[in-house]
């Protein structure tokens, strides 16, 4: 961690008191990535890219401004300081702007797996190889192989403000994902597998080719079915799709600005009792773990549906000021180019008990969905969607035949009402998860016959 930006932070909040300023913040982040992808063995792409800069926050008469900038010398310190004091000058004036004070104590974490770093570079194109030529081997109808990629990155982030907090974190992840082709006849069928988290080890190549092959595989000879109402299983990773429509409305942002389906319904019931959404900033392995949040406030766990009802929502600490209560440590930034905004940090849904074969050797004839398509045209207010889906029919409780060109549409609040099995097979797929999830009743349109 090089201490020398926490001396140049340290230098941006005195140079903005000095200046005129009754409260400042400065937050710098430093950040590499590496991205690797292989085609048919051989390096494709290779791309490093390096970030790093320092974001200024200014409080003066009620007003606050913001300013960055990537040049960390005096010169360009002190420019980024009168131009966030000139902003603020422009801005409206707005009482709930604030910044935090120090916490008595902030979560002890291990984000940073040096393995990542020790790792050569040949050995991780080596790691991309591995899951491109074993997914070939899979099967021999993998026709082809779209990407397959390695990539990771390190992050150091430095927070001081004129309340006294003065923080730094340094943090490291690494994922794969692999995107392919399977053909039989005219017909072709896609299939993909990502994995990413902070532990080098973790990684299984190999494991994440195969997985690919097999969801191609399994959707050659798809047909598509009557249409009818049946009981539906969602898979974690399409279930996962459909929280991400849920992750903006239980904001408080969202509440406050009357963008939200949930507005108004704290302590009421808004899923089945099967249904608990956590966000939680301090999970270990959670690749949005840190021990605090984009304004120096602890990160924490937060339950937002807990048994089907709803707790109440993720706030920084603007919205925490408008509503009186105190910030969940979700005041989330991109980097330092922007000011904090409210967000997710490792967001699921809970998982429970059965395993994905109990849950579907329940249902005599239903629907395993393993895609849908268009799922950011699902209403974030209203809850409404309908969707194109593609999965395996399911019969007297085993996985029968793929199927496609289906339709599913309703409400989400209806279909989270509706839940009445929840898998005990968490999956993360980058920093939002779910498990297997089966919903009782829902709407199928199909092109097939009855």
């Amino acid at each position: 961690m090089d201490s020398q930006y926490k001396k140049y932070a340290e230098n941006a909040v005195h140079k903005a008191l000095r200046s005129g300023a009754s409260m400042a913040e400065a937050y710098i982040s430093s950040s590499k990535e590496l991205e690797i992808e292989v085609r048919e063995q051989a390096v494709d792409t290779m791309k490093l890219a390096e970030d790093r800069g320092m974001g200024i926050r200014v409080f003066q008469d009620g007003k606050n401004g913001f300013a960055f900038t990537t040049d960390l010398s005096d010169g360009a310190i002190d420019e980024a300081v009168r131009q966030a004091l000139a902003n603020a000058r422009l801005s409206e004036p707005d009482e709930y702007r604030l910044l935090p004070r120090p916490a008595p104590s902030y979560p002890e974490m291990d984000l940073y797996d040096t393995a990542i770093r020790a790792a050569t570079v040949e050995e991780k194109i080596d790691m991309a190889r591995t899951m491109e030529k074993e997914a070939r081997a899979a099967d021999k109808r993998i026709s082809i192989i779209e990407s397959s990629t390695y990539h990771d990155g390190e992050a150091e982030v430095i927070l001081v403000n004129s309340h006294g907090i003065s923080l730094q974190y340094g943090v490291a992840y690494c994922g794969m994902y692999i995107t392919l082709v399977a053909g039989q006849g005219e017909e072709s069928q896609t299939g993909f597998a990502m994995k990413y988290g902070l532990r080098y080890a973790d990684l299984d190549p190999a494991a994440l080719g195969r997985e690919a092959a097999s969801r191609a595989v399994r959707m050659l000879g798809a047909r598509p079915v009557a249409s009818r109402q049946a009981p539906v299983v969602l898979e974690p990773y399409v279930a996962t799709g459909f929280l991400g429509v849920l992750a903006p409305a239980l904001s408080a942002e969202a509440v406050q600005k009357g963008r939200s389906l949930f507005a108004g319904k704290v302590g009421q019931q808004v899923a089945s009792d099967q249904i608990n959404i956590i966000d939680d900033g301090t999970l270990p392995g959670g690749i949005a773990s840190a021990p605090f949040d984009g304004e120096g406030v602890p990160m924490s766990r937060t339950v937002l549906v807990q048994g089907g009802l709803l707790q109440g929502f993720l706030h920084n600490v603007y919205t925490a000021a408008r509503d009186g209560v105190l910030s969940t440590g979700n005041g989330t930034r991109g980097s330092f180019k922007g000011t904090p905004e409210v967000g997710t940090t490792n967001f699921f849904i809970e998982p429970g008990s059965q395993t994905p074969e109990q849950i579907i050797g329940d249902i005599k004839s239903g629907l395993y969905v393993t895609e849908v398509m268009g799922l950011h045209t699902a209403n974030p207010i209203s809850g409404d969607f309908s969707l194109g889906a593609s999965g395996l029919w399911i019969e007297n409780g085993q996985l029968a035949y793929p199927v496609r060109g289906l339709a599913i549409a309703g409400n989400i609040m209806e279909m989270l009402g509706r839940v009445d099995a929840v898998g005990s097979d968490l999956q993360f797929f980058g920093t939002r998860g779910a498990p297997t999830i089966r919903v009782s009743r829902m709407s199928i349109s199909g092109g097939g016959q009855a």
